[in-house]
């Protein structure tokens, strides 16, 4: 099955401390709450390859699984985009939407 990269844009997300959990959730300031949960490569909340806080590129699409609670869902083959501050400030910057 063939990916609809229609459905698909760019979210950045960081790894954060949920409870004893390492989850990822969209950076503040950008269409997407930061309370949002994000479906993707495990390797994303691995502290052992990337420190809490890090900050990653991912082509996410919102999804709520048959009616259940929405979330952002990122294929877990994709390549790691690992963000600087820097770069996260500029894509943030870049858009400034509404927030879903």
């Amino acid at each position: 099955m063939v990916r609809d990269t229609y459905a698909y844009r760019q979210v950045a997300v960081e790894s954060r401390r949920v409870g004893a959990a390492v989850q990822i959730r969209p950076v503040p300031g950008q269409a997407f709450s930061p309370e949002l949960s994000v479906q993707c490569s495990r390797r994303l909340s691995d502290t052992a390859l990337y420190p809490l806080g890090s900050k990653f590129l991912l082509f996410a699409k919102l999804t709520d699984r048959l009616g259940g609670t929405p979330f952002l869902y990122a294929y877990h083959g994709d390549a790691d985009v690992l963000l600087s501050v820097k770069e996260a400030k500029a894509f943030l910057g870049a858009f400034k939407r509404g927030r879903i």
